[in-house]
C-alpha cells in the first residue's frame, strides 16, 4: 500500500494536470504493449502498433527504450521528467539534460532486476550521445504507437479532468481527493492506494501534488519512486471504448451514421450546455426539455464521439471530445 500525507498547505497545492501528459503515456504505453493483460479496448492498438513495429524494422532502434520499460516492476524516474507537463518537447529536453548522478542511480536499481544491453553504460555514463538516442527512440515510438491515437488519448483525459473539476467546485480539494475512489482512499489526511505493489509512506512536506489522470495507466496508479523529485501520482481514467487511430475513426461508417444525425437545434443546444459539463438534469433545466428528452439527445451526440458521459452518484456528467469542441468551436 502508498500511503500520501498530507498537511493543510500540501492540500492548497494540490492541482491535476492540465492535459494528457505525452511521456507519461508513451512511457506507460510500452509497458501495455509488452504486458500479459489482454485488455479488449487496446488489444486493435495493441496488434496494429506491434505490426508497425517489425514493419518498420524499429525494434533493434528501440532496443534500449524497450530495456528500459520492463513489462512488469520499476522503470527508470528520468524517464518521466517533471517537466513533461510542459508538454513532449520539454520532457525530451529534460530527459537529454538528466545529470549523471540520476542516471547511474536509476540504472543501477534497474538492473538490480533486470537484464540491460551493454549500450546501458554509456547512458549510465551520461554520454551526451546516449541521452539523444534515447530522446529520439522516444520521438520514434511516439509517431508509430502514440501520435495516430492521441485524440483519443486527449478524449479521455479530458473527460476525466472534467469530472475532477466538478468535484472540486462541489467539495474543495478535499472532494477531488474523495472522487478518485475507488483506487484510492481519503481520510484523515492521507490518500491511500491500496493496491500498490509496494509499502511506501510519501510525505509531501509542503511540496503539495501533482495528479495526472493517464489512459494508458494500468489499474494500479504510479508514483516515482525518488520521494526528493517533485511529487506526482497518476492514475487512470475511463477509456471511453475501444482505442482506435483518427483515420480509422473517421473512416467508420457507424461514426458517419451517427454525424448525420446530429441535424437539428436541439442537440446543438445540448452540446452547447455542455461545453463546461453538465448533467442531463441541468440540461434539461437549461433548455426546457425533458430529463428522457435531454439523454436520448446526449445518447445521440456520444454514439457520434462528440461527448463523453460519466456517472456520478445519481446523476450523469455530459462533456465536450475534442471533435465536439472543434465543432462547437466551427
Amino acid at each position: 500500500m502508498l500511503k500520501i500525507h498530507f498537511s493543510g498547505e500540501d492540500i492548497l497545492r494540490t492541482r491535476v494536470a492540465p492535459a494528457a501528459d505525452p511521456v507519461w503515456e508513451l512511457v506507460l504505453s510500452l509497458h501495455v504493449l509488452r504486458g500479459r493483460t489482454r485488455d479488449p479496448l487496446t488489444a486493435n492498438w495493441r496488434r496494429s502498433v506491434a505490426r508497425d513495429l517489425r514493419q518498420d524494422s524499429a525494434s533493434e532502434q528501440l532496443r534500449m527504450l524497450f530495456a528500459l520499460n520492463p513489462p512488469r516492476g520499476y522503470f527508470p524516474d528520468f524517464l518521466t521528467p517533471y517537466a513533461s507537463v510542459g508538454g513532449f518537447e520539454a520532457g525530451l529536453d529534460a530527459v537529454r539534460s538528466t545529470p549523471t548522478e540520476l542516471l547511474h542511480r536509476d540504472l543501477s536499481v534497474l538492473a538490480a532486476e533486470n537484464q540491460l544491453p551493454s549500450s546501458a553504460a554509456a547512458l549510465a555514463r551520461g554520454e551526451v550521445s546516449a541521452l539523444h538516442h534515447l530522446a529520439d527512440s522516444m520521438e520514434q515510438y511516439r509517431s508509430l504507437a502514440i501520435s495516430p491515437y492521441w485524440s483519443r488519448i486527449q478524449a479521455a483525459v479530458a473527460a476525466d479532468r472534467a469530472r475532477r473539476a466538478r468535484a472540486l467546485l462541489d467539495g474543495g480539494v478535499e472532494g477531488l481527493l474523495t472522487s478518485l475512489r475507488p483506487a484510492m482512499r481519503w481520510e484523515s489526511g492521507v490518500l491511500e492506494v491500496r493496491s500498490y505493489p509496494h509499502s511506501r509512506e510519501l510525505h509531501l512536506d509542503g511540496r503539495g501534488l501533482l495528479l495526472v489522470p493517464s489512459f494508458f495507466c494500468a489499474t494500479t496508479p504510479v508514483a516515482l519512486l525518488d520521494p526528493a523529485l517533485p511529487p506526482v501520482l497518476v492514475y487512470p481514467v475511463d477509456r471511453l471504448g475501444a482505442l482506435v487511430s483518427a483515420d480509422a475513426s473517421a473512416a467508420s461508417g457507424a461514426a458517419r451514421d451517427s454525424l448525420a444525425a446530429l441535424l437539428g437545434r436541439t442537440r446543438a443546444a445540448v452540446l452547447q450546455a455542455s461545453d463546461e459539463g453538465c448533467t442531463t438534469g441541468e440540461v434539461a433545466r437549461q433548455l426546457n426539455i425533458s430529463p428522457a428528452a435531454a439523454s436520448q439527445h446526449a445518447t445521440v451526440l456520444r454514439n457520434a464521439g462528440l461527448l463523453v458521459s460519466h456517472r456520478e452518484r445519481n446523476s450523469v456528467l455530459h462533456t465536450l471530445t475534442p471533435l465536439g469542441r472543434a465543432m462547437l468551436d466551427a
